[in-house]
């Protein structure tokens, strides 16, 4: 079992943090107390005047996605949200986890007892077979370890981590020793629908809703309790966005798939949900868009060409944008950055000008922001010691 401790020991380092992982079995943790029981005043305040560090699946360029330890490590490393994908079990659980089968990030094929739980479905018009995470209970999923999506990542973490609840990765987040902010996707909420079955016919948006209600996620982007518990909402289903506004304020990404694919609840393409007649509606439901982002400056041949108009657009509408993903590999470097991916990160803060970056490599983009747009000379530090006085002051008026 993690102890709560064991969590908010700031900067330990990788190695001594897996050691505590591995040692604790890195699942069935205590979750974080509820909002009215936590004391976090005087936590540093996330950062607002650069364009947002977003954790894709935790740091997964060195530990396995979606891992508690892959989040600890993002957050070590100075991310500003934690990112995830939020499924569901078979008997109604919330679990992080990306693909609807466990083929490629697991090692179920170890396991015998579950050697005839194939299955085939179809998903977004295509026949699928695998062993889809669906047909399997969360103590089930809880006997799997999640490995490298990737050959040519490290290995040696394979095997030693377990998929983590909707709950658990909201609690390490609140455990962090500075607000971070999380950044859920409801992941593939049609099939999800289709397949998992509530009670009183709720439907997952309803629940992952509600658990984010439960641990105090609310308010707009930029309110007062939105920066005290920062969060994102995500998906590619426009329908889901839609339908979960009328039960949150909290802000509400779109994400943009490749030109050639379609919205898979709505069946709308690429050109159709790019145009500024969308971005005039979508607008009253998500504060931005998560575009891929060789969609907003095309590729040949390893090269970039000229860049769209998609940002500028999306700003003229108020709409933020957060590309995805950002990997420090040489396969995924285009030609133009030199195989450096400060490059990049160059390239698309400071030319194209987005908001805030999908990265498998959390560290590298902290390094680099801090390096080209560190703290003004001494904000941070003033402010986090102007929160700690307060807190020193209401604590003496507190005292009986």
């Amino acid at each position: 079992m993690i102890l709560r401790e064991q969590l908010i020991i700031p900067q330990v380092g990788v190695v001594p943090l897996i050691f505590v992982l591995l040692f604790s079995g890195c699942y069935a943790r205590p979750l974080y107390p509820l909002p009215s029981r936590r004391n976090d005043r005087t936590k540093k305040p996330l950062q607002t005047f650069r364009p947002y560090n977003i954790a894709h699946r935790g740091s997964n360029g060195e530990i396995p996605e979606e891992t508690a330890a892959a989040y600890m490590r993002a957050i070590e490393e100075g991310t500003d949200f934690i990112e995830t994908d939020i499924t569901a079990s078979k008997d109604g659980a919330l679990v992080c986890f990306h693909d609807l089968v466990l083929d490629g990030t697991t090692n179920i094929d170890k396991h015998k007892k579950f050697a005839g739980r194939k299955r085939t479905y179809e998903v977004q018009g295509v026949n699928t077979t695998g062993y889809f995470l669906v047909d399997f209970t969360l103590d089930e999923l809880k006997s799997l370890r999640v490995k490298q999506r990737y050959p040519y990542r490290d290995s040696q973490y394979n095997g030693k981590f377990s998929i983590i609840t909707f709950e658990e990765f909201i609690s390490i987040a609140l455990d962090a020793p500075r607000i971070v902010g999380i950044y859920p996707e409801i992941k593939n909420p049609v099939f999800i629908n289709q397949q998992v079955k509530w009670s009183h016919g709720k439907r997952f948006e309803d629940k992952f809703v509600e658990t984010l209600e439960k641990y105090g996620y609310k308010g707009s982007y930029m309110s007062n309790e939105w920066l005290k518990q920062p969060a994102f909402i995500q998906s590619f289903a426009p329908t889901s966005l839609i339908y979960i506004s009328n039960r949150t304020e909290l802000p509400k990404i779109f994400l943009i798939d490749d030109v050639t694919m379609p919205t898979q609840d709505t069946n709308q393409s690429y050109w159709e949900i790019t145009s500024d007649k969308y971005f005039d509606f979508i607008k009253n439901y998500v504060v931005g868009i998560g575009p891929w982002k060789d969609t907003i400056v095309p590729v040949s041949n390893n090269y970039l060409q000229t860049p769209t108009d998609l940002v500028a657009r999306a700003h003229t509408f108020n709409l933020q944008v957060h590309p995805y993903t950002y990997r420090n590999e040489a396969n995924f470097l285009h030609f133009n950055f030199s195989q450096d991916p400060y490059n990049e990160f160059n390239f698309w803060i400071n030319e194209i000008g987005v908001d805030g970056l999908f990265t498998d490599f959390t560290g590298s983009l902290h390094q680099f922001q801090e390096w080209t747009s560190p703290y003004p000379s001494g904000e941070e530090e003033d402010a986090y010691k102007l929160l700690e006085k307060i807190a020193s002051m209401i604590s003496k008026f507190s005292k009986p």
